[in-house]
């Protein structure tokens, strides 16, 4: 088995004391130049690393950060993951990144996981399933740090940082409207989480500000976050055999766009697709589907400005009070 050269190694091997090399390794002006010289040939030689879990113990910080989200294949979170990134780096911090898979169980064994291994701080995208937050709320009270981005929750005060995606949803609907659609359906996330909330606010907003009337049975809502394909199917089924003929549709995620492109193939395969607008980070249903407008959020930026936003949570020499709700401009890009 690997392991790693350490200190007591490079000392017994140059027969001068531990102290001395640490000191040497330090640049300490309490050893003399040639000493010095001695000690960092010899470690650059045989690749020494100063051992993290060490440094840590000093410091009382492991300099790590647990980020967990539904999944990293998402095109969404791995452009967030991308942003988190260049700062946690550029700032002496290493990422570990866990998936809950929209499971509120495996969310919580992840959240457990991250936290016994000692990390610094926690940036979290709910689950779709996640409905009881104590998991979380106790993690807190015990003074572990947490920023949440994309969804959210309110249980205690922390920074927050979200897109605006009652603006973007608006903006969405009305693409649709403008283009001559008037039986819009939306087909959205899970009810309870704060993106599917304030998506739905901004399609209503969209239709009362053209005078169209807000028919609830055209909301669909998959609980699973568009993880299961029959749940989608089932959905569209339904909005397509609804009494309104519906002819376009406001979807709420990447995932849930790409579920209801494939399920209007199995329910009317012979029929035209209907117009598409919704939430996407990826390039692919562009260049998949010739009718559908993209509400495009700013992930990076989102990684970027929660990561930020942990860090000054965890550096931090006082306890922090004022707590900022970021909000994040969205993009709209129509084929």
């Amino acid at each position: 088995m690997y392991k790693p050269i350490t200190i007591k190694d490079i000392a017994q091997a140059l027969a001068i004391s531990p102290s001395t090399v640490s000191r040497a390794l330090s640049d300490s002006y309490e050893i003399n130049e040639e000493t010095k010289k001695r000690i960092i040939q010899y470690a650059e030689k045989h690749m020494y690393k100063r051992n993290p879990n060490a440094s840590s113990l000093r410091r009382g910080r492991s300099y790590t950060i647990g980020v967990v989200v539904c999944e990293v294949e998402n095109s969404f979170f791995s452009q967030v993951i991308s942003g988190i990134e260049s700062v946690a780096y550029s700032k002496g911090y290493h990422v570990i990144l866990s998936q809950s898979h929209d499971s509120y169980e495996r969310e919580v064994l992840n959240i457990q996981h991250l936290a016994n291994s000692s990390v610094d701080g926690l940036l979290i995208s709910m689950s779709a399933e996640s409905m009881d937050f104590s998991h979380i709320v106790d993690l807190h009270t015990r003074g572990l740090p947490f920023v949440f981005f994309d969804r959210i929750i309110n249980e205690f005060e922390t920074h927050t940082v979200t897109a605006n995606n009652k603006e973007g949803a608006r903006q969405a609907t009305q693409s649709l409207i403008d283009r001559g659609y008037k039986n819009i359906a939306h087909l959205a996330n899970a009810p309870h989480l704060s993106i599917t909330k304030e998506r739905l606010e901004g399609f209503k907003q969209a239709l009362q500000q053209n005078d169209l009337p807000f028919d609830k049975s055209l909301v669909r809502y998959c609980v699973s976050g568009g993880r299961n394909q029959q749940e989608i199917e089932e959905a569209v089924g339904y909005l397509f055999n609804h009494d309104r003929e519906v002819d376009a549709i406001f979807v709420a995620s990447d995932r849930l766009s790409m579920g209801c492109i494939q399920a209007y193939h199995q329910v009317k395969p012979l029929d035209p697709p209907p117009a598409i607008a919704g939430f996407s980070n990826s390039d692919t249903l562009n260049m998949l589907y010739r009718d559908f407008t993209c509400i495009r959020q700013p992930a990076f930026e989102m990684g970027r400005a929660a990561m930020e936003k942990l860090i000054h949570l965890i550096e931090s020499r006082h306890p922090v009070y004022s707590f900022d709700k970021i909000v994040l401009e969205t993009e709209m890009i129509i084929n």
